[in-house]
C-alpha cells in the first residue's frame, strides 16, 4: 500500500494529524497478536486511556467503550499490569486532568524501554491558531486541530460570538510526546475535526472556526514543555515538519473525514477502535495487512480511512503494534471474573453478534469450557465447567 505524498497530506493540513506533524502517513494499524506478551521482560508498560460521552452539547455514546475495549485488550492480551492502565472518563477529563495524568504517568513514569501508549476517544475539533506552525499551501484557514476535553465549552453565543475553549491543541500533544522518554509510544485517536450528525450513527467532532481561539494558558504550557525540553522554537518547528514526534500516531480517519461513535451489535463503540481491537485479539501481522482488513471492515456509510504515521526515519512502522513483539495464541475472549460456577466474559475478539444462549467457549491451550447464559453489549455470563480463573482466554466454539 503507497503511503499519501507529502503534497497531498498537505492538501489536509489542520486537522489533528497535520498539527502532530504528521507527513508520510502509510495507512494505519499494525497489528500483534493476544495473551500475555512482554515486550522485554525487564520493561514496564504503562498506558493513559481517555474516554468523553458527557460533553453538554453533542453528547457521544461509544467512548466509554472503547476505553473499555483498550483496556481489556492491553491487560489480558498484552500483558499490561493492571495498576498500570490509567483512566480518565467524562467529568474526570478536563483539559487539566489529562495533561496532569499525561505528565504524571507518561512522561514521569516510563523509562526509555518502557512501552507506552495513550487513547484518546471524544470530539476533535479545529480552532484558530493564532501562531501557526504548519501553513497549508491549499487552505489558508490556519485552524489547528485539537482534542476536546470534557470542560472545553463553547463561548455563550457562538456561533455568532467567538471566544476561547479549553481544547488541547496538536502542537501541545507533539510536545507530550515528545516528553515522553521512551521512543517505544503510540497514541491512538478516535475523534474527527468538522461534522455533524445522521440517524444511524453520531460523528466525533464539536463545532469550532476562525472566531474560536485556544486559552492564552494552552500556549503557556507549551513554552514550558519547550523549556523543559531544551528546544528552541525554531527546533520545534523543523520537527514538527517533519512527522510525528516520538513512536507510532494511529488514527481513526484521514485528516479531512469524520470518526463514526456508532450503534453496534447491542452497544455502542467507535468504529475505529472496535474493529481495531478486535482484529488484535485475533492477528500478528504487519502495518499493511492489518489496515487493508480494517478498510474494508469500515461500513462504507461512516466514510473513514484509518491511518498511522511513524517518527520519520525510525522504522517504528515495521514494529509489532504497541511495540510488544513476542507472538501469542488469538482468542475470541477472556474471562475476566469467576464466582463459584458463574463467569463474567469479555467478548473483545469475536463478533458479538454470533453470540447465544448456550454458545460455548473453550479454554485456550487448557481444558474447561463455559456455556454463555446472557450478552450484555461486549460482556457475557456464563456457566463455567473445570477449573477456570481470571484471565483464562477462551476460543469460540462453531
Amino acid at each position: 500500500m503507497q503511503p499519501i505524498s507529502r503534497r497531498r497530506f498537505v492538501q489536509f493540513a489542520g486537522s489533528t494529524l497535520a498539527t502532530l506533524g504528521l507527513s508520510q502517513s502509510n495507512f494505519l494499524q499494525q497489528a500483534e497478536s493476544h495473551s500475555k506478551v512482554l515486550a522485554k521482560s525487564t520493561s514496564r508498560k504503562v498506558a493513559l486511556l481517555v474516554g468523553i460521552n458527557d460533553y453538554k452539547s453533542s453528547p457521544l455514546q461509544g467512548c466509554l467503550s472503547d476505553v473499555e475495549l483498550q483496556h481489556h485488550l492491553l491487560q489480558y492480551g498484552f500483558g499490561f499490569n493492571k495498576a498500570d492502565i490509567h483512566t480518565l472518563t467524562n467529568s474526570q477529563a478536563t483539559r487539566e486532568n489529562i495533561l496532569q495524568a499525561f505528565d504524571e504517568y507518561l512522561i514521569k513514569q516510563a523509562k526509555p524501554d518502557d512501552v507506552v501508549m495513550f487513547h484518546f476517544s471524544g470530539h476533535g475539533s479545529r480552532i484558530a491558531d493564532p501562531d501557526p506552525v504548519f501553513i497549508s499551501l491549499f487552505d489558508s484557514t490556519n485552524l489547528n486541530g485539537t482534542l476536546v476535553p470534557i470542560d472545553a465549552l463553547l463561548p455563550p453565543g457562538y456561533p455568532q460570538q467567538g471566544g476561547q475553549v479549553k481544547d488541547i491543541m496538536g502542537h501541545t500533544l507533539f510536545l507530550l510526546m515528545a516528553s515522553v522518554k521512551s521512543e517505544n509510544f503510540t497514541a491512538v485517536l478516535d475523534s474527527c475535526f468538522s461534522g455533524g450528525a445522521t440517524r444511524e450513527f453520531r460523528v466525533r467532532s464539536r463545532e469550532g472556526g476562525r472566531n474560536i481561539q485556544v486559552l492564552p494558558a494552552e500556549k503557556a504550557y507549551q513554552e514550558n514543555l519547550l523549556s523543559k525540553l531544551n528546544l528552541k522554537r525554531q527546533d520545534f518547528i523543523k520537527r514538527y515538519r517533519k512527522g510525528v514526534a516520538k513512536g507510532v500516531v494511529l488514527a481513526a480517519t484521514n485528516p479531512n473525514q469524520l470518526a463514526a461513535d456508532a450503534q453496534l451489535n447491542g452497544f455502542y463503540a467507535g468504529a475505529f477502535t472496535y474493529l481495531l481491537t478486535q482484529y488484535l485479539w485475533q492477528k500478528t501481522n504487519t502495518p499493511e495487512t492489518a489496515i487493508s482488513y480494517l478498510r474494508q471492515q469500515i461500513p462504507e456509510k461512516y466514510n473513514q480511512t484509518p491511518i498511522f504515521e511513524a517518527k520519520a526515519g525510525s522504522g517504528n512502522e515495521k514494529q509489532p503494534i504497541y511495540f510488544i513483539s513476542n507472538p501469542s495464541v488469538s482468542a475470541d475472549a477472556v474471562i475476566t471474573a469467576v464466582t463459584g460456577n458463574q463467569a463474567t466474559l469479555w467478548l473483545g475478539g469475536v463478533d458479538v453478534g454470533n453470540v447465544d444462549t448456550g454458545t460455548v467457549f473453550t479454554v485456550v491451550n487448557g481444558s474447561g469450557k463455559v456455556i454463555c447464559q446472557s450478552r450484555e453489549g461486549l460482556e457475557g455470563k456464563g456457566i463455567v465447567q473445570g477449573v477456570l480463573k481470571e484471565g483464562a482466554l477462551l476460543r469460540k466454539v462453531g
